[in-house]
């Protein structure tokens, strides 16, 4: 495949393959670009922006529109793509796809009602002979960031409300997973958006990233990663509005009066689809005590019938980890975890890529597979003696995206909404759901900004303020 550069199909003579997680089979070759690239797609995207700014919200409305369309009838295609090239499951990959329709037409619904508001001057005393209002108008030139694990949805999340606010954009795909980006800005072309104002450039993060945050004429950078990429961005973009949505290690607490049976079998679900390379998957569950052996009981249950394998395979529920150094890496995390008194009650099994869904009672805090980010199939469960030790368990965590609690006392529920310090707090379901109109973003290293159409066109959009003198 090939880079978008201003709408234009280009490669160079650099390539870098594309490989299956699962059997390590070339899916593709794809450019990488350097300096030339990514000037030449800065370049392009200065005039794009320009042409964006003046088109009217109603075609903006009508690209994605037809973007979202032209996904939903290449869902077959776009999921097999999706599978081969970050292992996830074919249902978890036509999950994707269907997401990134609702994605893009929530965005087209929101390009249309894009609006400002009245100012009230006659509110200050200096301000009774004014009225006014102010305007939302572009930014400009968006850079987004995409990670490997829902390169299509997540690029939906950055791409398509910076298309609503009026925006160009360059879209920089992670180097081991860019295929179904790269097709996705062939889409949104073949939609008629201007080709100048879009580019998908592929390569590695050090080089293109590196070009794309330093340079000035960018006027945001919205990023999905890692935290300690997500600080680089932050300390090297300068003045430029950033949106950061980085790591995390959710936590679910399970109450008494719970209906346990269910937040056992959602917990491991949640901690175990796509291999736990999810943000929000569910890292750690604190399970009230009275109620702890029936929650083990089960969750063990569950994680042990899950089959792991070929992603592409009917039947799998768990395929391979991004890269076999990945789960190597989540496998020494496990045996660390281990060796520091953690029983691993089922799982924790690696051949290559494959790493069979893990649970862990007895983990130390301190142990990395408690504190830092997994992003592996791996949980731990333990347990607590009343909700005053649940909250504070689940708020030691540098960490503040999601977390989710089970409990049919609304007052507890409605305490621990309030007291975890998280973005969104998941009453009597697991922090892994997500709709993709809701404002989605975390605290703390979890990042800054908030995604979601409606949410995101706001961080992508600037104020301009309008006064006007009567008489």
């Amino acid at each position: 495949m090939k880079m978008l550069i201003g709408g234009r199909s280009v490669t160079c003579d650099r390539l870098t393959e594309v490989v299956n997680p699962y059997d390590g089979s070339v899916i593709d070759t794809v450019p990488l670009a350097g300096e030339e690239e990514v000037q030449q797609a800065i370049t392009a995207a200065e005039a794009g922006a320009e042409t964006m700014r003046l088109l009217p919200r109603v075609e903006r409305s009508a690209i994605l529109n037809r973007t979202a369309l032209a996904i939903e009838s290449e869902t077959d295609d776009l999921a097999q793509l999706l599978a081969g090239e970050v292992g996830k499951t074919l249902r978890e990959a036509r999950g994707e796809v269907a997401r990134a329709v609702q994605t893009f037409t929530l965005a087209a619904e929101e390009a249309r009602r894009l609006a400002g508001e009245i100012v009230p001057f006659d509110g200050a005393p200096t301000g009774v002979s004014h009225f006014g209002f102010y305007l939302r108008v572009p930014l400009g030139i968006v850079v987004a960031i995409t990670p490997f694990n829902f390169p299509l949805n997540l690029a939906a999340h950055k791409v398509a409300p910076a298309i609503a606010g009026g925006n160009a954009v360059i879209l920089k795909p992670a180097s081991v997973a860019p295929l179904t980006g790269m097709r996705l800005g062939e889409i949104l072309i073949e939609a008629g958006m201007p080709p100048e104002a879009l580019s998908v450039v592929t390569g590695s993060g050090s080089v293109v990233g590196n070009l794309l945050v330093t340079d000035p004429r960018p006027r945001m950078v919205t990023f999905t990663g890692s935290a300690e990429v997500g600080r680089r961005i932050l300390a090297s973009a300068g003045l430029k509005k950033t949106a950061m949505e980085l790591g995390s290690n959710a936590a679910v607490i399970v109450a008494a009066d719970a209906d346990v049976e269910e937040a056992a079998e959602r917990s491991m679900r949640g901690a175990f689809a796509l291999a736990g390379q999810v943000c929000i998957s569910v890292q750690r569950v604190v399970v009230d005590e009275s109620v702890f052996d029936r929650f083990m009981k089960r969750a063990v249950e569950v994680a042990a019938s899950l089959k792991v394998g070929n992603q592409l395979a009917d039947g799998t529920d768990i395929g391979p980890m991004i890269d076999e150094a990945e789960a190597a890496r989540a496998e020494t995390w496990i045996k660390a975890a281990v060796a520091g008194g953690a029983d691993l009650v089922t799982g924790g099994e690696r051949t290559g890529a494959l790493v069979t869904p893990a649970v862990l009672t007895g983990v130390a805090e301190e142990a990395r597979i408690w504190k830092d980010e997994a992003f592996a199939p791996v949980v731990s469960v333990r347990a607590y003696r009343d909700l005053d030790e649940a909250i504070e368990i689940v708020n030691r965590s540098q960490y503040g995206l999601q977390a989710g609690i089970y409990t049919r006392n609304l007052d507890e529920a409605l305490r621990a909404a309030h007291e975890i310090r998280c973005g969104g707090v998941m009453i009597n379901d697991v922090p892994t759901f997500r709709v993709d109109l809701m404002p989605y973003g975390g605290e703390k290293g979890s990042g800054t900004g908030r995604e979601g159409p409606k949410y995101a066109i706001e961080e992508m959009t600037e104020i301009r303020t309008i006064g006007i003198r009567r008489g």
